[in-house]
């Protein structure tokens, strides 16, 4: 999506967890325990997280004048993304259903132990993100969840016109984050207290 609109910039996020067969080298900055913890201790980090025993963050965006930043982050980073700026686009995105999520953690290559803690902790995450998603994207596939994904983020474009010509209204800086029937915007988006 970033690649199709100049107005948007990717952030690519660290993770500690190793890569799997066929995944490009480029999917994550791929840093070891150690050099992850030091660039979380010296601030490096818009948001960040462990899940499922991996540490995976976001470092701070340097997206240029005029662009959105693009997050894909999980619930704990969305939670973040909230607290420290609350006029980000959360856009949650949500498998067409349980047996197509685990299809497809099993065609990427997860282990059997890390797809069923995936699979256990799924409904729990699909409630608590559409509390805080502005808009929810059912991925049925990746051109279509694209296409509304973009959608979304125009729309909001549109809406801060009045005030910005950017999603939030931030002078090109406000992250829209994705943590794919869709809803937009969501029904009941609420903030929550903190991260």
């Amino acid at each position: 999506m970033a690649e199709e609109d100049p107005g948007l910039w990717l952030s690519r996020s660290w993770t500690t967890r190793g890569r799997r067969p066929g995944e490009p080298e480029d999917a994550y900055d791929f840093v070891d325990r150690a050099t992850f913890e030091a660039h979380e201790k010296a601030g490096g980090f818009f948001e960040w997280a462990e899940f499922l025993g991996n540490l995976y963050g976001s470092p701070i965006p340097e997206p240029g004048p005029g662009r959105d930043v693009l997050l894909e982050i999980d619930l704990q980073g969305a939670r973040q993304v909230r607290s420290r700026r609350p006029d980000a686009t959360l856009i949650l995105l949500l498998p067409p259903s349980l047996e197509a999520q685990e299809a497809r953690l099993r065609a990427r290559g997860d282990d059997e132990s890390a797809i069923e803690r995936r699979l256990r902790t799924g409904s729990e995450e699909e409630r608590s993100g559409r509390a805080i998603a502005d808009a929810v994207v059912v991925n049925h596939d990746v051109t279509q969840a694209t296409a509304e994904v973009a959608g979304i983020v125009e729309g909001h474009r549109r809406i801060a016109l009045g005030r910005d010509a950017t999603v939030g209204g931030t002078g090109g800086d406000a992250p829209a984050g994705g943590a794919g029937d869709s809803s937009y915007p969501n029904p009941q988006p609420q903030r929550p207290e903190g991260p």
